[in-house]
């Protein structure tokens, strides 16, 4: 098979900023999971993020459980996506420990755990504020004493989800929460929670500052670890390494051309209304890439003087004008990806992703 592009992938330094995240989280007594679902838990990238120490796997597909049990990966993985009421037996059956927000669901799981002779782990996730999956939380006390109640259940612990639908920043205040919670579930209840699980990638910045509130000790990492990167608080962490994954596409034209289209304008073929500033005759480039590819907007030029105007299905159509070097048809130019670029490149079926490790290509 003959692909238009490529997604290169330094393992090196995956596992470079896996065992950073580790290192700083770990100081703090924080475990760390490594997050697979940004990349589609390739498998070469898992051993990677293994090889730099994290404490376990989570993942929200349990398509990609399964495969990496299929390849043989004995670590332990969280699920980190609601459990769907008609999928429990592959819970039980792949994952270590799953978050739920639903009793029906927990009931459930309970159920098919005992009919399998397992006991299976849950953290019950709580919405401090983001608005995405969790028990309100004047609801957490009555939904423990339903849990504790439920057959082939083990209530490990509470989590909490921050800046992936609201965008609200963790801060001390919203986890603590989760501490609070605790307490009140100890001294009401007798009951000890081993886990408080305070997010993901956007939690990193209170450890490094040494502002989490004690007691929450793990963390959910994937952008981080992967990218360098912290979306939720605009920021690359200047202790990771951002450039682990370069994405490559063709050039298949070069020419000079205007700036705004003649005639009059409708919608493209996506439904939108172009907006074009006239600035006069621009070199251009498209390169093999298009919506269909990969998720455009997730795309970052590594040359400054390349500027993305936008993208068709197939093309995506490039200003190279303050480019300094000479870009002809069968060059290549070269991309960095955001969160969402990799997520979309990752699963891409269109484009080939090739693996580098000790200074080497691998086959």
């Amino acid at each position: 098979m003959s692909f238009s592009s490529r997604l290169e992938i330094d393992l090196d330094k995956i596992k470079y900023n896996a065992a950073k995240v580790v290192e700083v989280c770990h100081k703090h007594g924080i475990e760390v999971l490594g997050v697979t679902k940004g990349f589609s838990a390739i498998p070469q990238i898992v051993t990677a993020v293994l090889e730099g120490g994290v404490d376990g796997l989570a993942d929200a597909r349990m398509e990609n459980i399964i495969e990496l049990r299929h390849e043989g990966i004995s670590a332990p993985i969280t699920l980190l996506r609601i459990p769907r009421l008609s999928d429990v037996e592959n819970v039980v059956k792949y994952s270590d420990v799953s978050i739920n927000s639903e009793i029906a669901v927990i009931r459930a799981l309970g159920e098919t755990a005992k009919a399998m002779g397992f006991r299976h782990q849950i953290i019950l996730m709580v919405d401090v504020g983001d608005l995405r999956e969790g028990i309100m939380i004047e609801n957490v006390l009555a939904a423990v004493r339903a849990i504790v109640k439920v057959d082939g259940i083990s209530l490990l612990g509470l989590g909490t989800n921050m800046g992936c639908f609201g965008g609200i920043l963790p801060e001390y205040a919203n986890l603590n929460i989760l501490v609070e919670l605790a307490k009140l579930i100890k001294n009401r209840l007798g009951i000890t929670l081993q886990i408080l699980s305070g997010g993901g990638t956007s939690s990193l910045l209170l450890v490094e500052k040494g502002e989490i509130p004690a007691g929450i000790n793990q963390l959910r990492i994937g952008e981080g670890m992967l990218l360098g990167t912290d979306t939720t608080n605009n920021r690359a962490i200047d202790w990771l390494k951002n450039d682990a994954f370069i994405l490559k596409a063709e050039v298949i034209e070069a020419k000079l051309k205007p700036s705004v289209p003649r005639g009059n304008i409708g919608r493209d073929a996506f439904g939108n209304v172009p907006e074009f500033a006239d600035i006069g005759i621009r070199k251009k480039a498209i390169v093999a890439l298009g919506k269909q590819d990969v998720y455009i907007e997730g795309l970052i030029p590594l040359d400054n003087n390349v500027t993305i105007l936008g993208a068709s299905s197939d093309h995506m159509i490039l200003d190279i004008t303050d480019i300094e070097r000479s870009v002809r048809v069968g060059d290549e130019l070269a991309f960095g990806v955001t969160y969402s670029g990799l997520l979309s490149a990752s699963q891409s079926r269109y484009i080939k992703k090739v693996f580098r490790k000790d200074n080497k290509w691998l086959n």
